[in-house]
């Protein structure tokens, strides 16, 4: 039988109709460095709480399907030799090999939603990767958004994809891609990208409405909200698109493929912007979390 350790706070949170937002862990794990990972996810939970809301970052411990990790946990985590990481495909194999792994977005938002968590929030959601129509690099989140009943407010999806076959294919499988406060959809570093979204509200109360609605149609699967990153810490798309684009040539050349080839892009990127790249990307995590809060508010009387 699966295991679910939600914490107490978290639990006393969904019990009392108070605001939860999940938090996916492989921001700690595969996103940055030692001890930088750990201050960084802390200062994403401060940001929910300072916005009303309980964080409730997820991941596996030693078997264990925790929801709401403790600030020990968290250190454990970020100190951790090679994690896993968990995607719908490998979640459950790590359950029953009692390891330990950092959930994805598609992982965080099956447990989020065992967990009967509405909102999520995260850095960029994976997508469609460029040269897809060569290697079927698509990532699991786009189907899990199709599946599961939570809302993920992200900075669109990350730029090192391929955004119009994202959002083509987020639309094939019946997903709300809605921008925040802009008609273009945001493109992660950047605030703007040279695609509009397909939909925009400017309501936090009607997007969970809209997801409470959803329900009531009996129409599967979450929405995604894209948040712009703020403007005084995004990098312009005409300053990073040519790193984007030198960084997946090198991707290409080094055949990097499946889960590296995330990693290695962002690692690569990292290394062109002199760590600007990584500040951005702290940022615009930080304002998700804080935007996440918000909403969550809005689905307590649900």
């Amino acid at each position: 039988m699966i295991e679910i350790d939600v914490s107490t706070e978290v639990q006393d949170a969904l019990d009392n109709s108070k605001p939860v937002v999940a938090l996916e862990s492989t921001i700690i794990t595969h996103g940055m460095p030692w001890p930088e990972n750990k201050q960084v996810a802390l200062r994403v939970e401060k940001s929910v709480r300072d916005n009303g809301a309980v964080p409730a970052t997820i991941a596996v411990l030693n078997g264990v399907l925790k929801v709401g990790l403790s600030h020990q946990e968290i250190s454990e985590l970020a100190a951790w030799q090679s994690p896993r990481k968990l995607s719908r495909a490998d979640l459950a194999i790590c359950l029953t090999q009692k390891a330990t792994g950092a959930t994805t977005v598609a992982a965080t938002m099956i447990a989020a939603a065992h967990a009967g968590i509405s909102v999520f929030a995260t850095g960029g959601i994976g997508g469609v990767h460029r040269g897809a129509e060569f290697s079927f690099d698509i990532s699991a989140d786009l189907q899990e958004l199709a599946r599961t009943p939570v809302t993920v407010v992200s900075s669109g999806c990350k730029a090192i994809l391929d955004i119009p076959k994202t959002l083509e294919v987020l639309e094939t499988f019946g997903v709300p891609v809605i921008a925040y406060k802009q008609d273009e959809f945001p493109a992660f570093w950047s605030a703007k990208s040279e695609y509009k979204s397909p939909l925009r509200m400017d309501d936090l109360k009607q997007i969970a409405e809209a997801h409470k609605m959803r329900a009531e149609l009996g129409i599967t699967g979450g929405q995604l909200v894209a948040n712009p990153i703020p403007a005084q810490n995004e990098i312009p798309l005409c300053d990073i698109q040519p790193i984007i684009d030198q960084a997946i040539e090198n991707s290409f050349n080094d055949k990097i493929t499946a889960k590296d080839v995330t990693p290695f892009l962002l690692s690569r990127i990292f290394d062109l912007t002199a760590g600007k790249s990584l500040e951005a990307n702290i940022a615009l995590i930080v304002n998700n979390a804080s935007l996440a809060a918000k909403l969550a508010s809005n689905f307590t009387d649900f």
